[in-house]
């Protein structure tokens, strides 16, 4: 009994996968990756063989990713004190320096020759390279934190259309780091650049890969799926805070600006990026503009409560 069931979910998520695959193929996904994610070479590497696969059967995905761990290292080495408002690092001249150093020349570099041994084509540059990323200063108490005015999308779109004689497609990978229109660079926000390029590509769908299992609610519990209006709610509630809450924010611009599915997984799950696209098992949290989740299905807490879509 226990092979038959066994052998029926295998047959189930095979054909779950191909059902997937039709649905997903010729479309794009943002992919963003998280700065605690890029410090494990072993675990870094099995995402590029996953966004591997995931380019291979048709789907074209944009990377963008974080480093501020590194980033953190670096500061430390170097003496320099750091510190955060809001979930945003306060940048000092001297600090985006550093933060250009280590996002463009070290951490971006990383992913792209793990891309390349996954047997992509990937190509590495900045928001700051032919004005991906054009930024105004967020608020003087931030220093050289940049707030994206406009996403220009040509160099994005020219690496997705890279295919060699063996089919081998391009895939693009984006640092945070922002040009002014005063000709400086800023340090702009993994998660708000990640956001930002999926609405201008028109994708439907952006995944998060951090080192958390997604978004928890007020008992530390898992939710499974969220609508923007109870998101709002956790917001407001503190439940959100920390960096998820720059995450959380980033998420409904997203969802109110087209994109459909926002999904936050834990990098450290075995092929969550496969799993999460191609079968009927959800893992982390998806969040959509309205979700088809009930309110028992949210928390005890908020089981009562009227959710604003």
């Amino acid at each position: 009994m226990t092979v038959g069931l066994s052998q029926y979910e295998m047959n189930h998520d095979v054909l779950a996968a191909l059902r997937y695959v039709r649905e997903f193929h010729g479309t794009t996904i943002v992919v963003k990756l998280g700065g605690s994610v890029l410090q494990d070479e072993g675990l870094l590497h099995s995402i590029c063989r996953d966004l591997s696969m995931i380019r291979k059967v048709g789907v074209a995905v944009v990377v963008v990713h974080g480093g501020g761990p590194e980033i953190n290292q670096e500061l430390t080495r170097r003496g320099i004190e750091w510190s955060f408002v809001n979930g945003l690092r306060v940048t000092t001249p001297e600090m985006m320096e550093v933060v250009e150093m280590v996002l463009c020349g070290k951490v971006n570099r990383r992913i792209v020759r793990a891309l390349g041994e996954a047997g992509l084509k990937p190509v590495g540059f900045s928001g700051a390279d032919a004005a991906t990323l054009v930024c105004k200063a967020s608020d003087a108490k931030l220093g050289r934190v940049g707030e994206i005015e406009r996403v220009g999308t040509r160099l994005i779109n020219d690496v997705l259309a890279i295919e060699d004689e063996l089919g081998v497609r391009g895939i693009p990978v984006l640092a945070p780091v922002g040009l002014g229109r005063d000709g400086l660079s800023y340090n702009i926000n993994a998660d708000w650049a990640a956001s930002r390029v999926a609405t201008e590509l028109g994708v439907t769908k952006m995944l998060f890969l951090t080192d958390q299992d997604g978004i928890l609610d007020p008992q530390g519990k898992l939710l499974p799926e969220l609508d923007a209006g109870e998101l709002e709610q956790l917001i407001e509630d503190g439940v959100v805070k920390g960096g998820m809450l720059a995450k959380a924010q980033t998420i409904l611009h997203a969802l109110k600006n087209r994109v459909t599915n926002v999904h936050v997984l834990n990098a450290r799950r075995p092929h969550a990026l496969i799993e999460e696209l191609f079968t009927d098992r959800g893992v982390g949290t998806v969040c959509r503009l309205r979700s088809r989740a009930t309110a028992e299905d949210f928390s005890e807490k908020y089981a009562e409560e009227s959710w604003s879509n």
